[in-house]
């Protein structure tokens, strides 16, 4: 299933079918309003649940479950709480072993204050926590993940329910940047401490993110980091402000049998251990790279190509915890969802980000939330090169560029050329939605 992204209006998620039951079961706690806006923020939660496991993206590469980042959007009121109540469910086994380590903790610290000044002193106790409080200090953050390293190389997950809190876990905006890119790409902190125990403090970073915000707080915290890889790291779900419709949205109850049923789909994320291909999903991705690349071809966008490409591995680990939860087995349900994850990350940023990302990142009007556009559709299904010319400049591109974008077109059989009438002419593939770009989701 394509989607069109150039409108307003939010991609329709696909029906949840078949491998999909644990987002369904989770979708049960929320308000139907918040139904799509909240199966993207749901993977990175479910993805720290995972150690020990490798998977190979098309590349060839292997990537872990981690690194994972998703920012929920939506204006004040929008009901971006319910996120916190999901989380919470989810996180039911981090918060016990977090209590175990808090207690280890207090005990030596307790054990610490009895002893007398010339009394030897005990070692603080290495504690990794699985789910640390969303104001940690970057310090604090950079200790835990050497412990979460050393104890068994986890993911440490963080939900905040404002994107400011990630200036503190970071130390400060202007390490915001490489400290999000060294997250998602899996690297070492790239900070060595001098400690009494001698040099440390450069672990490899395993940590998925979660984070609330309002457009306008979004916006003024990545308007200088939009063309440096981070916000493309950074998966966007954009809820737009709806009606005034006057009712009060309902929530879900969390009753011992939701419980019953999640904790079956967490134990197959918990026990998942080795190093996989996914053959399907990695066939899937192959085919949305083309995608991605033919719909930059026709809105001539190469910031939509660079959007493009983190999107689809962002898709892809979502696919891969799907694939576990589903225990190991994949249905084309979960590659329709795939997919609507990677065109809903892609529209997301640019409802958020399309006005030039960052020229006055302080308002957005309407005007300005628009997706890429595709000028094949602006054209006649028979045109000339000074059409085309013409459309370019209506829309501030470079006129010069209408004959490689011509090749282009051609190249992907999108249209023909006639040298008897020197004009272009839409394929048949392409008029009957066979590019996969034309249909509307």
């Amino acid at each position: 299933m394509k989607y069109d992204i150039s409108k307003t209006s939010a991609p329709k998620m696909p029906k949840l079918g078949k491998g999909t039951e644990c987002v369904k079961i989770l979708l049960t706690q929320v308000s139907k309003d918040m139904h799509e806006p909240l199966v993207p923020m749901l993977f990175p939660i479910l993805g720290a649940h995972v150690s020990a496991s490798e998977f190979q993206y098309p590349d060839l590469t292997w990537k872990e479950p981690c690194g994972m980042m998703a920012n929920l959007v939506a204006e004040s009121g929008g009901n971006k709480g319910q996120l916190s109540h999901l989380v919470e469910a989810i996180c039911r086994d981090f918060r016990q072993h977090d209590e175990a380590e808090l207690k280890k903790l207090m005990e030596w610290q307790k054990l610490v204050k009895s002893k007398a000044a010339n009394q030897g002193k005990p070692s603080r106790p290495e504690v990794a926590f699985w789910f640390p409080p969303s104001d940690v200090t970057n310090p604090a953050f950079i200790q835990n993940a050497m412990a979460c390293e050393n104890l068994g190389e986890r993911t440490q997950y963080l939900n905040m329910p404002e994107v400011e809190m990630a200036d503190r876990m970071c130390g400060g905006h202007k390490q915001v940047t490489q400290m999000l890119r060294n997250i998602y790409d899996r690297q070492r902190a790239g900070a060595l401490r001098a400690t009494a125990d001698g040099v440390t403090g450069n672990p490899i970073l395993r940590a998925n993110l979660t984070i609330s915000s309002t457009p306008f707080a979004t916006r003024k915290f990545y308007q200088h980091d939009l063309f440096n890889g981070t916000f493309g790291r950074m998966v966007f779900s954009y809820k737009a402000r709806t009606s005034r419709d006057g009712r009060i949205p309902r929530v879900g109850k969390f009753t011992d049998e939701f419980y019953q049923q999640l904790d079956e789909y967490l134990l197959r994320l918990n026990s998942c251990q080795g190093r996989f291909i996914i053959r399907p999903l990695n066939k899937l991705v192959d085919k949305l790279a083309q995608d991605m690349a033919s719909l930059a071809d026709l809105a001539d966008d190469d910031v939509l190509w660079d959007v493009s490409k983190r999107a689809l591995v962002s898709g892809w680990k979502a696919g891969c915890v799907m694939w576990v939860l589903n225990n190991q087995t994949w249905t084309k349900s979960m590659g329709e969802l795939v997919e609507w994850l990677v065109y809903h990350d892609v529209w997301s940023k640019m409802q958020i980000f399309a006005d030039l990302l960052g020229k006055d990142a302080d308002t957005m009007s309407e005007a300005q939330r628009r997706g890429p556009k595709n000028m094949l559709d602006s054209l006649p299904n028979t045109f000339n090169e000074k059409q085309l010319e013409a459309l370019r400049t209506s829309l501030g591109k470079n006129p010069e560029g209408t004959t490689n974008q011509l090749r282009k077109w051609v190249f992907r059989k999108f249209i023909t050329y006639s040298h008897q009438t020197g004009l272009y002419s839409k394929t048949d593939d392409y008029l009957n939605g066979g590019s996969g770009l034309t249909v509307k989701g």
